[in-house]
C-alpha cells in the first residue's frame, strides 16, 4: 500500500475543498493518505511518504503564497528527484502562469510529475471539479 501525503494552503478554502477531494480519492483507491495543512508538516516529513499531491492557490502575481508555502517547497524542491508528485491549486485571475511555473520548478528537480500540467480550478471547485480531483487522487494511488 502506498503512502500517501496531501499537503496544501489554502485561503479562502477553494483549494483546500480539492485537497480532501484529492485525499479521498486516494483513499477510495486504496493508499493510506494523510491530509496535512502545509504549517503543520516539514519537508523532511513529507519526504518520507511514499508519494506527494502539494497544492497552493495563485497568490498576487501568479505566484505561490510566500509566506508558508514558497517557503517550504523550496526546501523541499531539491529533493524531490524520483518522487511521485501530483500539483494543484485554485486561482482568480490570471492564465495559470504560477502553475506552469511550478510545474517546470517540479520536473528541473527530478520529481515524476503526474500528468503534463498541474490540476487548476478558477475559483471554487464545482461538482466536475471536485470528481476531476478525486480522479487525481485515485490516480496518484495507483501510479
Amino acid at each position: 500500500m502506498s503512502k500517501v501525503a496531501v499537503i496544501y494552503w489554502s485561503q479562502t478554502g477553494n483549494t483546500q475543498q480539492m485537497a480532501q477531494a484529492i485525499a479521498d480519492g486516494a483513499t477510495q483507491a486504496g493508499a493510506e493518505c494523510d491530509l496535512l495543512e502545509v504549517s503543520a508538516v516539514t519537508p523532511q516529513q513529507a519526504l518520507e511518504y511514499d508519494k506527494l499531491a502539494l497544492g497552493c492557490p495563485a497568490m498576487g502575481a501568479e505566484t505561490l503564497e510566500e509566506s508558508e508555502f514558497e517557503p517550504f517547497f523550496a526546501q523541499l524542491e531539491g529533493q524531490l528527484g524520483g518522487k511521485q508528485v501530483a500539483l494543484f491549486g485554485s486561482y482568480g485571475w490570471g492564465d495559470g502562469q504560477w502553475m506552469r511555473d511550478w510545474v517546470e520548478r517540479t520536473q528541473n528537480a527530478g520529481a515524476n510529475l503526474l500528468g503534463e500540467e498541474g490540476l487548476m480550478v478558477n475559483e471554487a471547485p464545482d461538482a466536475d471539479a471536485l470528481e476531476a480531483c478525486q480522479k487525481l487522487g485515485a490516480e496518484l494511488a495507483a501510479s
